[in-house]
């Protein structure tokens, strides 16, 4: 698609689905040249095209209401610049609430209200979807109707008094350090153990050290350079331990130079997440911790929890794990922490000595 090559005039029409799913028509201004981007910009914004396009095929070929408007508020969200798993997820979301309009008989959005978005709620619980699920399906729908509310196209009384879930305060699951050490003993893959490793050390997310690309990592000063974080999309700087760095450097030593990222796979200039999830599956499994329920975030969590226990600061445990808010970072407080651990048994040994006076 070159959208600097297509008029308004020659957009589609609703009823004529032809060209939506490959985009035959400009998305954003042509004066704003985006496809002059490197390849893979390009690549990116043409996965974003064809998720907008395959939902809006979908909910055309169900006969659902607010095509136009759902087209209208993901074309938006593409030009935010808003990932593709954020469109995505979106899509997904206004897509379901759409459908369960019909099934209740309502062919206009403009009939939206509170008792609506309750009745969708209501659905949701009754598929077995989890809590979190449901919260962040409804905040997505919010955001449709805020959007509608901004156009005129709904009342804004449909914003007042919101719907909110209760969310649980789950503790984050971390590898305890006995199965580290049973885990990396089955680790006999060089490239796979320096996975591991610098997960384990540095507290990146799977997904930005895939995206990691050679000239971002520094064997010398042991740190790795996060040009654009994969969730808040703010660049951090992390740093990696000797173990980490000396698997690293056995990786470097082996890995193809075809390829610019950090790590690629067998004949693939990029390795994705399904095959290291697999992988890891494995390793687990000959650990003997397969029943652990441990993922490969929980290498995330278990890097966070020990750095705790060595006594860094929230405030820079926040820095290295790239959190926007710090109580995301008090999770792990609350997981575990040596020096609570320390002064509970410490009161508990007079306690049990009988050395506490007092009345109750």
């Amino acid at each position: 698609m070159n959208p600097e090559h297509v008029s308004v005039e020659e957009r589609p029409t609703p009823t004529s689905f032809q060209g939506i799913s490959s985009f035959q028509y400009p998305l954003v201004s042509p004066s704003l040249g985006t496809f002059q981007a490197g390849f893979e910009d390009r690549y990116e914004f043409q996965r974003k095209q064809k998720i907008i396009g395959n939902a809006i095929k979908r909910m055309i070929e169900q006969g659902l209401c607010g095509v136009e408007q759902l087209k209208a508020y993901l074309i938006e969200l593409y030009r935010g610049n808003c990932r593709p798993n954020t469109l995505r997820t979106h899509a997904v979301t206004i897509g379901c609430f759409l459908f369960f309009l019909k099934g209740i008989g309502l062919e206009a959005l403009k009939a939206v209200d509170r008792g609506v978005i309750g009745g969708f709620v209501e659905q949701q619980q009754d598929l077995g979807l989890s809590v979190n699920t449901i919260h962040v399906r409804l905040r997505g729908l919010y955001s449709f109707l805020k959007f509608l509310v901004g156009r005129g196209e709904l009342s804004a009384e449909v914003l007042t008094r919101k719907l909110r879930m209760q969310l649980p305060k789950s503790l984050p699951r971390a590898i305890d350090p006995q199965a580290v050490r049973k885990m990396l003993a089955v680790i006999d893959h060089v490239r796979d153990r320096a996975i591991v490793l610098v997960l384990l050390r540095t507290g990146m997310r799977i997904g930005e050290l895939l995206d990691t690309r050679l000239q971002e990592v520094d064997l010398n000063e042991q740190k790795i350079v996060i040009m654009e974080a994969q969730k808040t999309r703010v660049g951090r700087v992390v740093y990696f331990s000797e173990d980490a760095c000396a698997a690293l450097r056995q990786w470097l030593a082996q890995r193809s130079e075809q390829s610019a990222y950090l790590f690629h796979g067998m004949g693939r200039a990029r390795l994705g997440y399904e095959a290291v999830r697999c992988r890891f599956e494995r390793y687990l499994s000959q650990a003997g911790l397969s029943e652990n329920g441990y993922t490969l975030h929980s290498l995330r969590h278990t890097c966070a929890s020990e750095l705790l226990n060595a006594g860094m600061r929230l405030e820079c445990l926040q820095q290295i794990l790239g959190h926007s808010c710090i109580e995301m970072t008090r999770r792990y407080a609350r997981l575990t922490d040596s020096t609570r651990r320390e002064e509970y048994f410490r009161a508990m040994e007079l306690i049990e000595k009988g050395e506490v006076d007092g009345h109750y």
